[in-house]
């Protein structure tokens, strides 16, 4: 049996496009919380990144509601594949997860929040106005 069942967070907006035959197909990627226990005091979490495609009408409902920072819940499965990357010639390998089933995660409240958090995040540090004079570049 080939089942996968992850919760997590889309890492970025999906990647939706058509195949030459007209199917829409989404590429995303979810941040999913693991556990690694570090010390006597407690848990460290961190994160694992899978790679989910989507397919027709799975596709469409990711282009029309999921976005960068939402929680959702997918059921899939494993599929593995390869090619050779043209700049090196060396066989590239890949897993992703084909998805089934998704749903969300989080109340609607919650997912606007979330993409409000990432639509502010401009990926810049804000430095101080007066800080003119100290900096190596003008």
């Amino acid at each position: 049996m080939n089942k996968v069942a992850l919760v997590g967070r889309l890492t970025a907006d999906p990647e939706i496009r058509s195949t030459q035959d007209g199917k829409s197909v989404a590429n995303f990627t979810i941040a999913v919380d693991r556990r690694v226990a570090r010390n006597a005091n407690g848990e460290q979490q961190t994160a694992d990144f899978i790679r989910c495609v989507a397919w027709e009408k799975r596709a469409e409902f990711a282009e029309k509601y999921l976005a960068k920072g939402i929680k959702i819940v997918l059921v899939g499965r494993l599929q593995t594949g390869s090619y050779k990357d043209r700049q090196t010639g060396k066989n590239v390998y890949t897993t992703d997860v084909v998805v089934e089933e998704m749903e969300f995660a989080e109340s609607k409240g919650a997912r606007q929040e979330a993409k409000q958090d990432t639509q502010q995040d401009t990926g810049f540090m804000d430095i101080p106005q007066d800080l003119g004079e100290e900096l190596p570049f003008n």
